[in-house]
């Protein structure tokens, strides 16, 4: 018997309830923040909050982020550099390089990220790019462009103020995102201490990632020409939110700025039951009298959206199945849309088996609709 695959298309308004009506409270107005210019985005791709975030200005040591991304993919972590003089003499902050001392490169990224030494900034960029800063340059440009950083372009590997090395609030926290994609960074921006060779221990320039648990990592800066800026992303309850806040006044503004942001990010998202693991999203019809069969998820899913997201739910389901059914017989699919984004999907399969008759009953079912249609036929 010839059955029709899409004979059962529903695209309903979803009454998703949440797990918990507390976690997706929503925060109605961005909270003020204490910077020049700043830019929040969740998970999703949304953007909950901006403020001049195009606008380009000096990022100081968040330029590390995009030296760490280059090294990492022109150079193997247990590779050895030998620290040239000219990055043993660059001041500001500094891991204490000694001319002609050897370090690893995974070494020397922790140094340039946990303590923002623009020392070892440099030794890798010099080692990268073969003795010239210019090359090193020309390839964390490149990967500006690859990225779609429209408003970046790099001067130097440290981001010490320079004509013409700007970056915006966007494009950092684009750059802190893909950051923190990669293990390695990951791992390393999450540290509070770092040592190297020789009995030298540094901190962390991030004071948030000491005092306030949700952070996950981020990248921290401060020239003349930035201000006192941070880039990081914060998590919790399975919600994950990044952003940057450019030009603060000062250290404690910076990261009252930044908590601030994030925290309000947080907030903007809940986690919901978005396929439910009891529902019934569909029947489908059997054969020869037996019973239809419900139609349930294969793979239940609580997922964090935003608050006051308008969500659409579409389910595609057989209107008749061939017996014999297997119970978890995959039959349909329920999907659940954001827009043109598509949230969440499930499998749909039957919830139990239905057995087929065998040549009695089949025999009996025709009888009686047989009988059913002579009785149609005289009345």
């Amino acid at each position: 018997m010839r059955r029709a695959l899409l004979a059962f298309l529903a695209l309903v308004a979803a009454s998703i309830a949440p797990v918990s009506a507390s976690a997706v409270e929503p925060a109605r107005e961005a909270p003020t923040v204490p910077a020049s210019a700043w830019y929040l985005v969740g998970d999703d791709g949304a953007v909950l909050a901006q403020q001049s975030a195009h606008q380009q200005r000096a990022i100081a040591s968040i330029t590390k982020l995009m030296t760490a991304i280059v090294v990492l993919e022109h150079a193997r972590l247990d590779d050895v550099v030998r620290v040239s003089p000219r990055a043993a003499v660059l001041g500001e902050a500094t891991v204490e390089l000694r001319s002609g001392e050897e370090l690893t490169v995974d070494e020397l990224l922790r140094g340039m990220l946990v303590p923002s030494a623009n020392d070892a900034a440099e030794a890798l960029a010099l080692s990268v790019g073969q003795g010239s800063i210019d090359r090193f340059v020309e390839l964390m440009n490149a990967k500006a462009r690859e990225l779609g950083l429209a408003d970046t372009h790099f001067e130097n590997p440290h981001g010490l103020d320079q004509a013409g090395h700007v970056s915006s609030a966007r494009d950092a926290t684009m750059l802190v995102r893909y950051a923190l994609g990669v293990p390695f960074l990951r791992e390393a921006l999450g540290r509070s201490t770092v040592s190297l060779p020789g009995g030298r221990t540094f901190e962390t320039t991030d004071d948030l990632l000491r005092s306030w648990p949700p952070l996950v990592g981020g990248k921290t800066g401060h020239t003349g020409a930035a201000g006192w800026s941070q880039a990081a992303a914060a998590e919790r309850g399975g919600v994950t939110v990044f952003g940057t806040v450019l030009g603060s006044d000062s250290r404690s503004l910076r990261n009252e700025a930044l908590q601030g942001l994030l925290a309000w990010g947080l907030r903007q998202y809940g986690r919901v039951q978005l396929i439910a693991p009891d529902r019934v999203y569909a029947e489908a019809t059997t054969g020869y009298g037996r019973p239809p069969v419900g139609l349930v998820a294969r793979d239940p899913t609580v997922r964090a959206v935003r608050v006051g997201a308008s969500l659409v739910e579409r389910v595609v389901a057989r209107a008749s199945v061939d017996l014999p059914v297997r119970r978890g017989q995959l039959l349909g699919e329920v999907q659940v849309w954001e827009g043109d984004r598509l949230v969440a999907s499930s499998g749909l399969v039957a919830s139990e088996a239905v057995s087929e008759p065998g040549l009695l009953g089949k025999a009996r079912w025709y009888a009686e609709q047989t009988a059913d249609n002579l009785w149609e036929l005289v009345t």
